[in-house]
């Protein structure tokens, strides 16, 4: 059973109001979402990029700039190596394309997930010799690489890492011990010393950044930077960053830009995605774009999607576009599958009964490992691995939940690891087979998460009775988006309602329409997504039930109706 609470937070809500012309339940929300003081919550109402932080705070970045500027003019021969998902992705197309504009001699390499793995190996360094490359510019990778950037730096090569993962560290007697790969120069905000004040940034961003630092030591015009910023978004997206302050302000405007978008391969992917005209939200990034992105990444190569963030020919990028698009059926297919599969394997083995669950499908197509461990972490709520049997080793993605952080968790199981790597919310590794039940064994008795903690809550930013609604509040709400983590969509919620008129609809009988009726007789139309057949049964058995729901304007036949969607209830 959900753990239902209030956010309760206090504040003047009459007076942050009326010095903002806003509702006093969107001053609510705002409070919720930890924005305080008159210049915060401007900044997040009416923030634009002019706000955003200077890309010289970075530390290294000068370094960086000085060493590019350097082998650009002697026309040393560059690559950038990237990764294989959303953000790797954009963040490569962002660099290539600042780099060309700059005159360099660049190129790419996305390491294939299957034959390279993650990130930049022996291999790769081994390619660019070869290939008489110069220097070597990582994005999206490259912090925990300590040992093939020292491979890197003894083979002749410059190496400038950008990335945004967690520093690597080592436990000692005093603590946490650091380790910086000794590349030229680091560029990742997360390091200790480094004075950038948003240590949330993605890997697009951070290259982003150091495009930006570059055109300006190099006279080019702010608008030609700012065109990143759709791509930025893109990637802020669907590395599912923390929406606030600086990201917020990136995805609101990135999402402005995306709608009306000129560049060819982007809008290629809307319209085979049949949002041309749309509003592009960050669900549209979320559910229906980034997925195809990310798709070549997982059945194929993420050169293909690299290739159509470039691409500048309208019919190549329609081509390309259409692949991405079937691709990603495919993924849904087979991630489906290995979902079930899973599912199964906890319920008939017995692994339900652990706290932190590491379920191994040697079949599964490693690609999909991570997507799955997500949809298991939804159902179960706890932090989850899923396993799959790779060429040389058993490779694996985790998703974790608020209470446990999974990158420090792995740290106390490194003895049982060949590589890992990631977030406290979800993180990658490899493993021999012969230790997948070690490593099962040893996170669970490491585990110190509680009963409690193990329960999902449900975060009701206001209680509010149906009878406040009204359209220009529900219109209104539109101000706080876009939403994601970090700037979730608002839960309101209501007790004592009846349900009248319930209806089930859908082709997978998966839709309730129903009217809800408060105790003053006022009603409202509602709908339910979700097990409807379920949710029928248990309204039969009430007199009385409490939802949370979330108001929006139902558009039917060109008729515009006010109506609730229950997200819960009980």
């Amino acid at each position: 059973m959900e753990k239902w609470v209030v956010c309760a937070k206090r504040a003047d809500f009459q007076k942050i109001s009326q010095e903002f012309g806003i509702d006093p339940v969107i001053a609510r929300l705002i409070r919720n979402r930890d924005v305080e003081g008159t210049e915060n919550i401007r900044s997040y109402l009416y923030g634009t990029l002019k706000e955003l932080p200077s890309p010289w705070l970075l530390k290294d970045m000068d370094k960086a700039v000085e060493i590019l500027q350097e082998k650009i003019k002697e026309h040393r021969k560059i690559r950038i190596i990237g990764d294989y998902d959303i953000d790797g992705v954009t963040s490569t197309c962002i660099l290539l394309k600042g780099f060309q504009r700059l005159g360099a001699d660049a190129d790419t390499y996305i390491p294939d997930r299957i034959k390279d793995g993650y990130g930049i190996h022996e291999q790769l360094i081994q390619k660019a010799v070869e290939d008489g490359i110069d220097t070597i510019v990582t994005c999206d990778n490259g912090i925990a690489a300590s040992a093939e950037i020292a491979d890197a730096k003894e083979r002749g090569l410059t190496v400038v890492i950008t990335d945004h993962h967690d520093i690597p560290f080592q436990e000692t007697e005093n603590g946490k011990e650091w380790i910086i790969p000794p590349a030229d120069a680091v560029i990742n905000p997360k390091q200790a010393d480094c004075a950038y004040p948003n240590k949330n940034l993605c890997g697009a961003v951070v290259a982003w950044k150091l495009i930006w630092a570059l055109y300006e030591k190099n006279g080019i015009s702010q608008s030609e930077v700012l065109d990143f910023t759709e791509l930025a978004a893109v990637a802020t997206v669907g590395d599912v960053m923390d929406l606030q302050g600086e990201n917020r302000i990136i995805v609101k405007e990135g999402l402005r830009q995306l709608s009306a978008t000129h560049t060819p391969g982007l809008r290629a992917l809307i319209r085979a995605n049949n949002l041309d005209g749309a509003e592009i939200t960050a669900y549209h990034v979320g559910f229906v774009l980034g997925p195809c992105i990310n798709a070549s990444g997982r059945l194929d190569t993420a050169a293909r999607s690299l290739e159509l963030l470039c691409e500048t020919n309208e019919e190549k990028a329609a081509e390309l576009a259409g692949d991405l698009l079937a691709l990603n059926q495919s993924r849904k297919a087979m991630t489906e599958k290995g979902k079930e599969e899973a599912i199964r394997l906890i319920e008939e083995t017995g692994l339900n009964e652990d706290r932190v669950l590491v379920v191994y499908l040697p079949d599964c197509h490693e690609s999909l490992a991570g997507i799955i461990a997500g949809r298991i972490r939804e159902k179960y709520h706890k932090p989850v691995f899923v396993l799959t049997k790779g060429e040389n080793s058993v490779k694996g993605s985790g998703r974790s939940i608020e209470a446990y952080s999974m990158y420090e968790e792995m740290v106390k199981c490194g003895d049982l690891l060949i590589q890992f790597g990631g977030h406290p919310m979800a993180a990658g590794l490899s493993i021999e087979e012969k230790n997948v039940e070690l490593f099962r064994k040893q996170l669970n008795a490491n585990c110190t998460l509680t009963e409690e903690e193990l329960r999902p809550k449900i975060v009701i930013d206001v209680p509010m009775p149906v009878s406040y609604l009204s359209r220009e509040l529900t219109e209104q709400l539109k101000i706080l988006e876009p939403f994601g983590k970090g700037n979730t969509k608002p839960i309101f919620a209501q007790k004592g309602l009846r349900v009248l008129n319930l209806r089930i609809f859908g082709k997978n009988q998966n839709v309730a329409k129903m009217k809800l009726e408060d105790q003053t007789g006022m009603q409202m139309d509602a709908v339910y997504f979700g097990e409807a057949e379920k949710f029928a049964d248990f309204v039969r058995q009430q007199e009385e039930i409490s939802v949370t729901y979330y108001p929006e304007i139902n558009v039917y036949q060109g008729r515009e109706t006010l109506q609730v969607v229950i997200r819960n209830y009980c």
